[in-house]
Formats: C-alpha cells, sequence, structure tokens
C-alpha cells in the first residue's frame, strides 16, 4: 500500500499491522508510552528516597541514623533499640528521654563488663553527646532498653519512638525489627582488586 503524496501519514487500520511496521505508529501514543514510562519511573525514585530517608532524621545539628532493634525472642517482656547520634554541631547536647508506645517503659542503658560480667545499668542524667562526634547506641553498650513490651517486637515490623534532647528538643523515629541475629551493621558490598 502506498502512502498518499498529500504530507500526511495514513493512520493503521489495526494494531497488528502497525506493529508489523507497515504503518507508522501514531504519535500520540508514543507520546502516551513515554510519559507514562517517565511517571512510573518517578514514582519508583521517591519511593525509593522515601525508604532511603525513613532510617536517617535531623534535628539541628543532630543527625540520627538506622533506629532498629532486634525481634523478640518469644515472650519475651523487655527488648532493645538501637541507633547512632551524629552530632555535627560546636556545642555537646544530651539525650534525656526516650518514649515509645511498644513499652510502658524505655530508659537510656549502658552494658558493661565488671568483673568478667557482663551488667547492665541506667544511664543517670542523660547520655553525653560530645561536638563534633558520633555516639553509637548499639549491642554491648549503649542503647535504649524497653521494658514492658505491649507485644512481641516482629520482623519487619515498625514502631514509634519519641527521643528528647536537653538543647535540640524532640524529634519522633521509627524503629525497624530487624532479626534476631541481627548486628547492626550495614552490609555494603565493596570490589576488590
Amino acid at each position: 500500500m502506498t502512502q498518499p503524496k498529500t504530507g500526511r501519514r495514513m493512520r493503521p487500520r489495526t494494531i497488528e499491522s502497525a506493529r508489523e511496521g507497515s504503518f507508522p505508529m501514531p504519535r500520540f501514543l508514543t507520546r502516551l508510552n513515554i510519559i507514562h514510562l517517565v511517571g512510573a519511573a518517578l514514582a519508583l525514585l521517591i519511593a525509593m528516597l522515601a525508604v532511603a530517608q525513613a532510617h536517617e532524621y535531623q534535628l539541628g545539628q543532630l543527625h540520627i541514623d538506622h533506629p532498629w532493634a532486634r525481634a523478640s525472642a518469644g515472650p519475651a517482656p523487655t527488648g532493645a533499640a538501637y541507633l547512632t547520634i551524629d552530632n555535627k554541631g560546636t556545642q555537646a547536647d544530651r539525650l534525656i528521654a526516650v518514649e515509645t508506645p511498644a513499652a510502658k517503659r524505655a530508659e537510656i542503658h549502658q552494658s558493661l563488663m565488671e568483673g568478667g560480667v557482663m551488667k547492665m545499668r541506667a544511664v543517670e542524667g542523660g547520655l553525653a553527646l560530645p561536638a563534633g562526634a558520633s555516639t553509637a547506641l548499639a549491642p554491648g553498650g549503649y542503647h535504649v532498653m524497653l521494658m514492658g513490651l505491649v507485644k512481641p517486637l516482629k520482623e519487619g515490623e515498625s514502631f514509634p519512638m519519641t527521643l528528647t534532647f536537653e538543647k535540640a528538643g524532640k524529634v519522633e523515629v521509627e524503629i525497624t525489627v530487624e532479626p534476631i541475629g541481627y548486628s547492626g551493621e550495614h552490609k555494603m558490598k565493596m570490589k576488590t582488586n
């Protein structure tokens, strides 16, 4: 079939003929497909950024990274939450209180070895956050002790926690529940030569 010499292309009579290439695809279909693809790509990018940012929080000069807790081992009445606080400011601050609806009580604790025995104690007066330094709340050290859990912590779930700082104020973070054996280390693949 030949095209008329009017300068206009004929539209394909069937989708099959357009796919076979015997007729050009209408322009609006191509543009519409591109718009849909770009829209889908933007939606995916926004979702990925939201997930990436969900584990990072900023309150003034304090940067809070990767708040998490381990899944409960059975019906244990206690648990612990961990995170890293980076004080990028020039003034020291202090984490003075923690609250969560996931437990009846939440306190800042420290695990330490004394005489060959691991002991845990509440941190009186709050946790010091020196200026320009990073403070890790991690297994075997400082942590948020969750006492009287409302329900067992299940892997993949999350719960809110409010952190109160002496100078910076309050921020609510979302604690992600990780597997029982999780250590808190970010897993990254590194290329080696």
